[in-house]
């Protein structure tokens, strides 16, 4: 018998959740810094998961794994992504020309839809959430639903 803690489902769900917000921002970050996936990688690990900020309040503990396997593939199928993002955006807002967070959100989700086993619905959820918190009073929940059902239904179309 292992001497590890055990974790509970509902703990699994929030730590894969929180994983996913860490994603959007370390994208988010590389964008911005010109920082390899690498270097915050690292960073995130070392100050971001499980650390305790400002009076007492600790930053949720994510799920390592999934972020890493985000963070790959959101950079490795970047491409991709981004193409396959276009294709659900209007026209004449092409990714380049939208906000860096829900570039950062698209890639993250995207890397999800394409490179996991995830179902598209849980995804989806996910990262409306992610953009509720981001634009608690804006539309943007839901653009990202309409542009994330779109790619979810392009990517596995078998789901629908």
């Amino acid at each position: 018998m292992s001497d590890a803690p055990q974790i509970s489902g509902n703990q699994r769900r929030k730590m894969r959740s929180a994983a996913r917000l860490y994603a959007v921002q370390a994208l988010f970050q590389m964008e911005h810094s010109s920082q390899s996936s690498t270097e915050v990688r690292r960073e995130f690990l070392e100050y971001r998961f499980g650390a305790e900020v400002e009076d007492g309040v600790d930053m949720a503990d994510g799920d390592v794994d999934h972020f890493g396997k985000v963070l790959d593939d959101a950079v490795n199928w970047q491409g991709r992504i981004d193409k396959m993002t276009d294709r659900a955006l209007v026209a004449k807002w092409p990714i380049d020309r939208i906000d860096p967070t829900l570039r950062a959100l698209f890639r993250a989700a995207g890397a999800e839809l394409t490179q996991s086993d995830a179902p598209p619905r849980v995804v989806i959820v996910e990262y409306v959430d992610i953009a509720k918190s981001f634009y608690p009073e804006g539309r943007e929940p839901q653009f990202v639903n309409a542009v994330l059902d779109f790619m979810a239904r392009e990517a596995k179309p078998e789901a629908f």
